[in-house]
């Protein structure tokens, strides 16, 4: 190792520690550790530039194990992005850039919002699909995506279940591109790692399709670069490189559980910098010569390859005047200029389930939105995530758009966010509405990150039938509607279901849950598609004044119309509401939403055939079903829950004596 390698790598520790004593707060242990990982990778490796921290041809880098933030932070400023030494003394402080796990489109030249441990590897599964389905996607586009993913993760990323759903799925699509850095240093939080974990990692790997390679020690640069230079060389499979390092490596507690998660504190930080880094100087120092080689070395590189691919561009737009068009209009998320001024016209009072709307609707975009990906957790035949005009994405054909994620719901909806955090592309995917439980902690980073993930939930009620309570869904809406930063539509008809469609596809910043029906749903006469993005909106008017207002979603929607049609016999005057999405519906404002309803919060009753929590705060009355579902004919499961018009009638009745 020479001398430049071996005073960087002391700077870059040194600041770990620094960052982390003046916050008093922080995990130094990863961070010392895996420091000389990362100098390798940015000094020798990785392409990208802080001349434009967005430029999509650049190497990914994903900190899966954000808890090592400190480590991240220092290279990003010895790199030149947008993060001074004044940043970094705000390590973990609030509104600062250099918050406790990394946050993306918040810190200059962070990838992924990551923390959550696994999640980093699964979008970085998604990251490198991307890459891949980019290059494939346009005439000569290896000339416009030709770049790698990196990505670090320690034991605790390995042990979470998504890891390996995310690990099996790169193996089977052959990622080459993807290289995933593991710091084995034996240690978890508790204590070691043989308290936990037992399992041979390489043998895990192999049997997964990945390439793995092994440095036995994690202080020899050149070791690690020889690895990368390796798994860089690999045609069919990604790999693993493990690296055993030493947790908090020169402190007094190295190798222990003590220094995953406490500040070494100023005596040990300051013994461990000068008696083991050989790096006496003040807090926060970076020495001239370090800030020189990363200019010499990263700063160089990325900028030539930048340069060369301006040049690249100007060639390709002079060959390929149309596609570099469509290159350019499909870089960001934003697809206003595809999306249809117009709805389609649709029979009144045909039947058709909502999951059969949305797999219309789904097609008819997708043959003006060239850059539209998707697939479900094995369960494309049932949720009706199919593109008919596309082929299935595989190793042999990264011209498909349609994704087969097999039974991974989880890593499948993480590897969408590593898609849209890469960009050039716009993704759903699918599957039960009760099992967005599996997908909840990849929603909440999407909603996180503002992504505009899509999500189709079929299966939407207890209508499911015969397969029972565990597949029948109860609080899985109110679940997702409480998440901040997402819309959740669930439209009443195929009509609402193109407007719920247009709704999803021309967000940029918020994910989008569509929930969709198994059972037929009349397309009703007064459903209007653009009202869908108001969120509310009169469906059926009341004749004369009101005297209830029925605020209903999805197939509750044309049941309420029929209840209204029998308390009119009974001479109560009741206005039917659709309301596909709350979300949008609040954003109207008091005024609007006032409008609509048309009653006091008294005489306002919400009918929705899943949980009540929350629409406490819609209507006084709240009709729905609180308890788990029940096995039985869909017809037998709405009778014995008391979803039907007799049941509902005298319910109203019984709301307007009270």
């Amino acid at each position: 190792m020479k001398d430049i390698d071996k005073l960087s790598i002391a700077t870059i520790r040194s600041m770990c520690i620094d960052m982390i004593n003046h916050a008093n707060s922080g995990h130094p242990g990863m961070a010392l550790g895996s420091a000389p990982i990362l100098y390798t990778l940015f000094t020798r490796h990785l392409v990208a530039t802080p001349l434009d921290s967005n430029w999509i041809n650049r190497d990914r880098f994903i900190l899966s194990a954000g808890h090592a933030s400190s480590l991240l932070y220092s290279l990003l400023h010895l790199c030149g992005y947008k993060l001074s030494i004044d940043d970094l003394k705000q390590f973990r402080q609030l509104d600062s850039l250099t918050p406790g796990h990394p946050e993306y489109m918040h810190t200059d030249g962070v990838d992924a919002t990551s923390g959550p441990l696994g999640q980093g590897i699964a979008q970085s599964v998604g990251v490198a699909i991307a890459e891949q389905a980019l290059s494939h996607l346009y005439k000569d586009g290896d000339k416009l995506f030709d770049h790698y993913t990196y990505v670090l993760c320690g034991d605790g990323c390995l042990q979470e279940g998504v890891s390996q759903e995310a690990i099996s799925l790169a193996g089977h699509q052959k990622l080459n591109k993807l290289i995933l850095f593991y710091d084995a240093n034996n240690v978890t939080l508790d204590g070691g790692l043989d308290l936990s974990f037992s399992e041979n990692v390489k043998l895990r790997f192999e049997a997964s399709e990945w390439n793995v390679i092994e440095v036995k020690n994690g202080n020899d640069v050149d070791a690690i670069d020889v690895a990368i230079q390796k798994a860089k060389k690999s045609k069919d499979k990604p790999t693993l490189i493990i690296v055993h390092t030493i947790i908090g490596y020169g402190s007094s507690k190295q190798g222990t559980s003590k220094v995953h998660g406490s500040p070494l504190g100023e005596e040990d930080g300051k013994r461990t910098k000068v008696e083991v880094y050989h790096f006496d100087h003040p807090d926060f120092y970076v020495p001239s010569e370090v800030y020189e080689h990363f200019k010499n070395t990263f700063n160089k590189r990325g900028l030539k390859a930048y340069e060369e691919y301006q040049r690249t561009l100007k060639k390709y737009e002079e060959k390929n005047e149309s596609e570099y068009i469509r290159y350019k209009s499909l870089l960001g998320h934003d697809l206003s200029s595809y999306l249809p001024d117009v709805y389609p016209d649709f029979e009144i009072n045909k039947s058709i389930s909502t999951r059969l709307s949305s797999q219309d609707a789904l097609n008819d975009y997708m043959l003006s939105i060239p850059n539209l990906y998707g697939g479900s957790a094995d369960v494309a035949g049932s949720v009706m995530t199919k593109l008919n005009v596309s082929s299935d994405f595989t190793p042999s054909n990264r011209g498909g758009h349609n994704f087969n994620f097999g039974i991974r719901e989880f890593a499948m909806a993480s590897a969408q966010n590593g898609m849209l955090l890469h960009g050039g592309v716009r993704t759903y995917v699918g599957c039960f509405l009760v099992f967005a439980d599996y997908l909840k902690p990849a929603i909440r980073m999407a909603a996180i990150s503002k992504l505009p993930a899509i999500y189709l939930f079929s299966h939407d009620s207890i209508a499911v039938g015969e397969d029972g309570p565990t597949h029948q869904p109860i609080e899985q809406l109110a679940m997702l509607r409480s998440i901040p930063n997402i819309k959740v539509i669930r439209p009443a008809d195929k009509k609402e279901t193109y407007g719920a469609w247009h709704e999803a596809l021309k967000s940029v910043s918020t994910p989008t849950c569509l929930i969709l029906s198994r059972q037929n749903l009349p397309i009703l006469e007064n459903s209007k598609a653009d009202k869908v993005s108001l969120g509310g909106y009169i469906v059926s008017k009341e004749k004369e004044k009101i005297d209830l207002c029925l605020i209903a979603t999805g197939s509750e929607v044309s049941l309420s119309i029929q209840v209204q049609k029998a308390l009119w016999e009974e001479g109560i005057d009741v206005r039917v509401v659709s309301l596909p999405c709350l979300e949008n519906f609040k954003a109207q404002g008091e005024k609007y939403m006032g409008e609509v309803i048309g009653v006091p919060y008294e005489k306002r009753i919400s009918i929705e055939m899943l949980s009540t929590f929350g629409w406490g705060s819609i209507a006084k009355y709240n009709y729905g079903i609180d308890t788990y579902g029940a096995s039985a004919k869909a017809n037998q499961l709405l009778e014995k829950f008391n979803f039907d018009i007799i049941h509902l009638v005298n319910y109203c009745k019984s709301c307007l004596k009270n």
